[in-house]
């Protein structure tokens, strides 16, 4: 099953209680793991169809229910803000905060990094900034999930990205001319074989890279978060529960931080590959 995060400290509670007695010890595992269930602890479970086609399992999960809450709070609000901003001559509220964002995406992350012919690249790293971090957020909710932390999930956006950081080179040079311009100029022959491979490689590591760092940086926090809040019951003991709790909601806050950081280096480490395939050096 694919990786994800449960921040829902009832759940854990409920789960710990029952390592405590003896009942299992996997309670972490069954909170970073995607199910075919949405869990309400204490209050039940509500569970998601089974599907089949052709032999393959296409059955509904709890990530993808979350991705497609995702995809249509995103359509609807930014559909919102779109058609107010159309009508408004001073931005003002919600759609003044969202123009903040947008503007700052374009300004401080695209244009530097992709330099001339950035616009046409623009609404894909919006639409990626913004669905980063919507789904970094909405993970933070108790019974959600946070589906960028299911690694099917982040290698899907990499594959997007290299596809559009292919594509960009590709348009720009031409099939040949884009591969050609990836081998330095003046290359001795020799080791020109080695280089081929090196840079064929690379191609591959860099969408490897994005995803690997947002699916760690977005599990890895909701872990400990799990670990400290289960010492109070592996240890049997309340008087650890101030320092359980307490460093346990550090990490909780630090967490809306590291949902803002990591849509922000995906998105600047997408532009920064594309601009790199456009503005190719010779």
């Amino acid at each position: 099953m694919a990786l994800n995060n449960l921040p829902d400290t009832l759940g854990v509670a409920v789960d710990t209680l029952k390592t405590a007695k003896g009942e299992g010890s996997g309670w972490i595992l069954h909170h970073v793991l995607d199910s075919n269930y949405i869990e309400f602890d204490p209050f039940g479970k509500i569970y998601l169809p089974h599907l089949q086609l052709l032999g393959m399992d296409i059955s509904i999960t709890k990530n993808v229910v979350f991705m497609w809450l995702i995809a249509i709070l995103l359509i609807l609000l930014l559909s919102l803000v779109s058609g107010k901003y159309k009508r408004s001559l001073i931005p003002k509220g919600i759609v003044n905060f969202f123009e903040i964002i947008v503007l700052f995406v374009r300004d401080e992350i695209v244009k530097p990094t992709i330099g001339t012919g950035y616009e046409k690249f623009l609404p894909y790293l919006l639409t990626l900034f913004f669905f980063i971090l919507a789904a970094n957020l909405i993970g933070l909710v108790p019974y959600s999930t946070t589906v960028t932390g299911n690694i099917a999930v982040t290698a899907a956006l990499a594959s997007i990205s290299f596809i559009a950081i292919q594509l960009g080179g590709i348009k720009k040079h031409g099939f040949f001319g884009y591969f050609k311009g990836l081998i330095p100029p003046g290359m001795p022959v020799l080791i020109l074989p080695l280089i081929v491979i090196v840079e064929i490689l690379g191609l591959f590591t860099k969408p490897f890279a994005l995803c690997i760092r947002l699916f760690a940086n977005m599990i890895a926090g909701h872990v400990v978060i799990f670990s400290l809040i289960g010492l109070i019951f592996i240890l049997k003991t309340i008087f650890v529960a101030p320092v359980s709790v307490g460093f346990a909601l550090f990490i909780y806050l630090l967490e809306l931080l590291v949902a803002l950081i990591q849509a922000y280096i995906f998105t600047m480490l997408t532009a920064l590959y594309i601009g790199m395939a456009v503005h190719q050096e010779h």
